[in-house]
């Protein structure tokens, strides 16, 4: 429940348009609902300024509908990450209004365009093309919590020049997002040209020594620009997240 369903219904009791005893029954789940599978965080759009994201992986195709169902009712927006298209195909049969990003792997069911929130512009970087489902995971997290999001895809380190052509971005920007495997140099770079916060986001992108993800962690946890902070590896989503609560009003 987010605060404008609170509100709505707090003004429907005040002007008698609501019984106290139906409002009552609307705030049963209030704080979470057991579905068996599932335990839903109704109170976390309170809490946290933004409702409970669902995870795909591991989750059938009814169970993640099942969640949707409960959540839809008192949530402007849901987001569903780490979702195939197998499984996204059978939830948009229930929810024929939402809208999955392939390429993300993400289902984003909006009411309605969030209002947008942040301070500034929140720049998400992708080292590689290889690197872009990361980086797209990143920015739809980001601006479905209300941000302006800009993107630029592979200007790694091994053509450097192509990240210089978007000098005018990186430096407006209020918060940026650099994805990168392989070595996983860029966040360093980056941090290096901004006074900025940069989240560094390492991928599983890489040839053997890349240890699915673990060398570019290990680089951009070790970065000498003091201005970079790491997410997981290919964790794209708390990337955004993490990003929208720094660039909130």
């Amino acid at each position: 429940m987010n605060t404008d369903t609170l509100k709505k219904l707090l003004e429907e009791v005040a002007n008698g348009s609501k019984s106290v005893s139906s409002a009552m029954e609307s705030l049963h789940n209030f704080s979470m609902e057991d579905i068996e599978y599932a335990h839903i965080d109704h109170h976390r759009s309170l809490r946290k300024g933004f409702p409970e994201v669902i995870f795909g992986e591991g989750k059938t195709a009814e169970q993640i509908a099942g969640i949707m169902e409960k959540m839809v009712a008192t949530e402007n927006i849901i987001l569903v990450t780490r979702i195939d298209a197998d499984k996204a195909g059978h939830v948009k049969e229930h929810f024929p209004e939402m809208e999955y990003h392939a390429d993300a792997r993400m289902i984003v069911l909006e009411k309605g365009r969030p209002e947008i929130r942040g301070k500034g512009t929140v720049l998400v970087i992708s080292a590689g093309t290889s690197d872009i489902p990361v980086a797209k995971e990143a920015a739809l997290t980001a601006g479905a919590m209300g941000n302006r999001v800009e993107s630029v895809y592979d200007v790694g380190v091994a053509g450097i020049h192509r990240l210089f052509a978007h000098k005018e971005a990186i430096e407006k920007a209020s918060v940026l997002i650099v994805a990168a495997g392989m070595e996983g140099a860029l966040p360093s770079v980056v941090g290096g040209l901004v006074n900025r916060p940069v989240i560094g986001v390492p991928t599983s992108i890489g040839y053997g020594a890349s240890l699915g993800g673990l060398t570019p962690l290990f680089a951009m946890l070790n970065s000498c620009s003091s201005n970079v902070a790491v997410v997981n590896i290919d964790n794209g989503f708390g990337a955004g997240y993490l990003a929208a609560m720094i660039n909130r009003e």
